[in-house]
C-alpha cells in the first residue's frame, strides 16, 4: 500500500509514473492529473499522449525549437533512446555533468595544467572569470593533485542521488535546476565573499552549497524523515542537516581546530538557502514527503569530503 503523491489517498495498487517518478492513485495517474514534471518536456514523438483518449492533451501537436532540434541530433532522444534516461530529470542530468567535468578536470590538469584554474576553480584573485560560477559548482578536487581527494566528488554524488530526485518529484524539473544553480552559485560566491574580507585569498570548487540546498528542502518538508547512514544507523533528517549547520559554524568561527580547506560558509549559505526555499514550497504548495530513505555516507566531512591544504576550499 502507498499514499498518492497528490492526494495522499492510501492506493493498494498504486501507479508509478514513468516520467516522474511519482507514485499516484488511480484518478491522478495520467502525466496530465499530476502536473507531470516531465510532460512539458516530452515531444510524443510516436504520439502516445496524442491518442484521442483525452482531447485535453496536445504535447504531440506542439513542438518546441529545443524539440525541434532534437530531431537533428543522430542520436535517438526519444522516450526509448539512450538519453531517455535523462528527459525531465534534472537530478541525474547534473550528477552526469559532475562527472563529465570531472574526467575534463583530469584532462586538462595533465595536458593543459596552465588553464586549469581559470577553467574550473571560482577564486578570488579572478571572480570576474564569470563562467567560473558555474563551472565551479560541478568541479571537484582531483585525487592526483595535493590535498585531492576522490571521495569529495563521491561524497557529493551520493547526496544528490539519494536526496535530489525527491526534492525534485515535489518542485519540478525546472524549478530544481534553478535551485540547483543558483544556491551552487551564492554558495561558491559567499565563500570568496568572506575569504576577501579576510584578506585570504582562496579558490573555491565543488557542489556542497547546492546539495546541501536539497537536503535543507527535505529537513523542511518533513523533518521526521528517516535517513539510514550506511544503510544501518536511522537518524531523522533534521539531525543530520543540524550537524552539518553546527559543523559548519563551529568551523567557520574557529572554536575549534580543523575544517581547513572547506568552505564552511558556502555550507551554510546554500543549507540557508534551501531551507528558506523548503519554507516557501510548504507554505504554497500542498506536498508530502516520504518517511524514510536509505542513505551511504560519502566518507570523511560529509558531502564536501575531507579538508585539505593549500587555501583550496571545497564544498
Amino acid at each position: 500500500m502507498a499514499k498518492c503523491d497528490v492526494c495522499g489517498k492510501d492506493e493498494n495498487m498504486p501507479y508509478n509514473c514513468r516520467h516522474c517518478g511519482g507514485t499516484y492513485c488511480a484518478d491522478h495517474r495520467l502525466p496530465e492529473n499530476h502536473d507531470c514534471s516531465g510532460l512539458q518536456n516530452w515531444n510524443d514523438p510516436q504520439g502516445v499522449f496524442d491518442s484521442g483518449f483525452d482531447d485535453s492533451v496536445s504535447a504531440g501537436k506542439s513542438r518546441s525549437r529545443v524539440s525541434r532540434a532534437a530531431d537533428k541530433i543522430p542520436i535517438n532522444t526519444g522516450a526509448g533512446g539512450p538519453l531517455a534516461y535523462f528527459r525531465g530529470n534534472a537530478t541525474y542530468t547534473f550528477l552526469l555533468l559532475i562527472w563529465v567535468t570531472y574526467v575534463a578536470q583530469l584532462v586538462t590538469a595533465l595536458v593543459a595544467p596552465s588553464l586549469y584554474s581559470s577553467l574550473f576553480l571560482l577564486t578570488t584573485d579572478h571572480l570576474g572569470y564569470v563562467w567560473t560560477w558555474v563551472m565551479s559548482i560541478f568541479a571537484h578536487s582531483l585525487f592526483i593533485l595535493p590535498g585531492g581527494s576522490f571521495m569529495h566528488i563521491v561524497g557529493n554524488s551520493i547526496v544528490i542521488f539519494f536526496f535530489g530526485p525527491l526534492v525534485e518529484r515535489y518542485v519540478g524539473s525546472r524549478n530544481f535546476a534553478i535551485l540547483f544553480i543558483v544556491s551552487g552559485v551564492v554558495a561558491g560566491l559567499s565563500q570568496v565573499g568572506i575569504s576577501i574580507a579576510q584578506g585570504a585569498p582562496t579558490a573555491v570548487l565543488g557542489a556542497s552549497g547546492a546539495a546541501l540546498a536539497i537536503l535543507g528542502v527535505l529537513t523542511v518538508l518533513n523533518p521526521s524523515l528517516k535517513v539510514y547512514i550506511y544503510f544501518i544507523l536511522p537518524v531523522p533528517i533534521w539531525v543530520l542537516t543540524a550537524g552539518y549547520a553546527v559543523l559548519s559554524i563551529t568551523f567557520l568561527s574557529g572554536a575549534v581546530g580543523g575544517g581547513e580547506g572547506i568552505a564552511n560558509m558556502a555550507h551554510l549559505v546554500g543549507l540557508a538557502i534551501g531551507l528558506a526555499y523548503g519554507q516557501y514550497v510548504k507554505q504554497n504548495r500542498n506536498v508530502s514527503a516520504p518517511n524514510q530513505l536509505e542513505f551511504g555516507g560519502g566518507g570523511p566531512g560529509g558531502p564536501g569530503g575531507p579538508g585539505g591544504p593549500g587555501g583550496r576550499r571545497r564544498f
